[in-house]
C-alpha cells in the first residue's frame, strides 16, 4: 500500500491517526510505500515525518517523488521497485525472452481468513468467498462470485478505473487506488446485497447490482 502525505502535515496526520482509531489494525503486517511527491520535504522534515509514522507502527518499504534520500533512511523506489544511481553502457549480453505479463488470475474457491492473495499486474476473480480475516490485493479489478468478508483492494496498481464487484456484500475494509474504508465508514445499506464499488471524484462509490 502507499501513503501519500499532503500538507498541512499536522492535519493529514490527524486524519491518519481518525483512520487508526477506527481500524488500529489497518497497517499491520504491511509494507507501505510513501509518496512524497505533494510535500517534498527537505531531510530533516523527512526524517521527522519517519519518525511519526514509526510510532503509529506504519512500517515503510521505501519512498517515491524525491530526487534523493539520506543516509540510514529506506531507499528510494520507482514503480515499487528500488532506484538505482548507476547508468552501465549497453553492452551486447543475449538478451532473455519477456515472459507474457498475466493479465487476471482466477481462484478456484475460496480464500480463506489469514490467507493474502496478491495479483499486482491484473485483475483476481474468486469463484468462492472471501471470509473475514481473508486479503485480495490487485492490480486491477476484483471480482468476487461469493461474499465478500474480508478485505478487498483493487487499483493498487495506481489504476482509479479499477472496481470491485461481489455476490454478498460484507466486506471489512475497501480500497480503490489510495483510497480505502472500513467497515465502519461503509454503513448498512448493502450488507448481504451483490454489490460494486468504484471511485468517482476521488471518492469510493458504492451501488448495488440488482
Amino acid at each position: 500500500m502507499a501513503l501519500k502525505p499532503e500538507a498541512p502535515l499536522a492535519d493529514w496526520l490527524a486524519d491518519l491517526d481518525a483512520a487508526l482509531k477506527r481500524s488500529p489494525t489497518l497497517f499491520d503486517g504491511r509494507a507501505i510505500i510513501l509518496d512524497l511527491g505533494a510535500l517534498r520535504p527537505d531531510h530533516e522534515a523527512l526524517q521527522a515525518l519517519v519518525a511519526d509514522l514509526i510510532g503509529r507502527r506504519v512500517r515503510i518499504l521505501g519512498f517515491e517523488g524525491v530526487g534523493s534520500i539520506a543516509a540510514g533512511l529506506p531507499p528510494l523506489l520507482i514503480g515499487g521497485r528500488p532506484a538505482s544511481n548507476l547508468d552501465l553502457p549497453d553492452l551486447a549480453l543475449p538478451k532473455v525472452p519477456e515472459e507474457p505479463v498475466s493479465t487476471s488470475i482466477t481462484i478456484e474457491g475460496s480464500v480463506r481468513s489469514g490467507q493474502t492473495v496478491v495479483h499486482p499486474t491484473g485483475d483476481v476473480t474468486v469463484m468462492g468467498s472471501v471470509s473475514s480475516g481473508a486479503e485480495i490485493l490487485a492490480g486491477g479489478s476484483i471480482h468476487i462470485y461469493g461474499a465478500l468478508r474480508g478485505r478487498a483492494i483493487a487499483g493498487a496498481a495506481r489504476n482509479p478505473r479499477a472496481r470491485i464487484y461481489c455476490r454478498k456484500f460484507q466486506p471489512e475494509l475497501l480500497g480503490i487506488d489510495r483510497l480505502v474504508r472500513t467497515a465502519e465508514d461503509i454503513g448498512t445499506q448493502l450488507q448481504g446485497k451483490p454489490a460494486q464499488i468504484w471511485l468517482d471524484g476521488g471518492a469510493i462509490r458504492m451501488a448495488g447490482l440488482d
